[in-house]
């Protein structure tokens, strides 16, 4: 008889006191190992191993950033975040000086590696724009005289429709209310029963659109969405989650939000991925729900059998780590939808 088998034919009483007994075990090992930073670092050194994949991946992005920067004109995390920190400069209130001059040199150079391509992107509009405005506006200083020469060979004028800082009183006026704000919240529920009905990628890219929207720490916007929009390759990528056991094969779309953490130079910022790829998940929903698609955000705990499965099946390199799954698709009308109570204000602000 295997072990499985054997633990099978226990009795629940032996089999309770078994799982107490490991649970106790288990809690008394982390209260021990929990007292200070290097006793936690032993724990997941040698006990477990559940953070071998965010480390390895963090390192590989690091690795992946440093390859970008000494190649011509790829590192568009690394040109999106300066160009922002130039933006916030020219802002600031009072606008000092001279700025950035420990990185506006790097800056122009990534900028005019990137011109050399020969295609004029948006983010090279931007980029030339925010620059222009930069050196119209900074001081003298050696440093910031050599990077605005480098720029001038580069510069691509353009003085239509120019991407730079605006006043807050340019914004378009807000044509919703708060409660029709709510109502759409309201309306925004975790469906899992849809209608055999595909889902035009022409929506797909609207959603986009929108959620490319979303606030970003310094607009790396360091994620991307993978579309499954085809019900046999959307369940495929759904079975890799858990909890889908009973609905999977009813999705006909899935979108696997995915950060990249080859935007990031250090390891401070490992977190980001998630939080900005959250922000914009929660974008895109909302737009599903405004163009009439339904949506559900399916869990994605760090399990490493399951994050290996998804990155074969995504093409995936290490330093891609999933933020979550969404389904997409037209309601079924008949479907069931969870009452999901929420918190309320009084649960969840602490007035300090």
């Amino acid at each position: 008889m295997s072990l499985m088998s054997l633990a099978r034919a226990l009795p629940d009483p032996v089999k309770t006191a078994i799982k107490a007994t490991r649970d106790n075990t288990g809690l008394a090992m982390v209260r021990l190992f929990s007292g200070n930073g290097f006793l936690s670092s032993l724990y997941y050194c040698f006990i477990s191993r559940e953070f071998d994949r965010e480390h390895r991946a963090v390192l590989l992005g690091r690795l992946q950033f440093a390859r970008l920067m000494r190649s011509k004109g790829e590192n568009d995390a690394f040109l999106r975040r300066n160009v922002h920190r130039l933006e916030k400069g020219l802002i600031m209130r009072p606008r000092r000086s001279t700025f950035a001059e420990d990185y506006i040199g790097p800056t122009v150079r990534c900028y005019a590696d990137a011109a050399q391509t020969g295609e004029v992107n948006g983010q090279q509009r931007w980029a030339n724009d925010v620059l222009t405005d930069y050196f119209s506006a900074v001081g003298s200083t050696p440093r910031i005289d050599s990077a605005k020469r480098a720029f001038s060979s580069a510069q691509n004028p353009d003085e239509s429709n120019r991407r730079v800082p605006y006043p807050h009183s340019q914004l378009p006026e807000c044509p919703v209310s708060y409660e029709e704000l709510m109502t759409l919240f309201r309306r925004r529920r975790s469906v899992r029963w849809y209608q055999d009905k595909p889902v035009s990628n022409e929506l797909i890219e609207q959603a986009v659109r929108a959620a490319a929207l979303a606030p970003s720490a310094c607009n790396r916007q360091p994620f991307r969405f993978y579309v499954s929009n085809d019900p046999a390759k959307a369940a495929d990528v759904a079975k890799c989650a858990g909890g889908t056991a009973g609905f999977h094969d009813n999705l006909p779309c899935v979108i696997a939000v995915v950060g990249d953490l080859s935007c990031y130079p250090e390891a401070r910022d490992r977190h980001v991925v998630y939080i900005d790829g959250s922000l914009a998940a929660m974008q895109l929903m909302l737009a599903c729900e405004s163009l009439g698609l339904s949506t559900c955000s399916i869990n994605w705990p760090d399990v490493e059998e399951k994050e290996r499965l998804l990155a074969k099946k995504l093409g995936l390199a290490y330093h891609e780590r999933t933020v979550m799954l969404l389904a997409v698709g037209y309601a079924d009308p008949t479907g069931g939808i969870p009452y999901s109570d929420k918190k309320t204000e009084q649960d969840l602000i602490v007035f300090n």
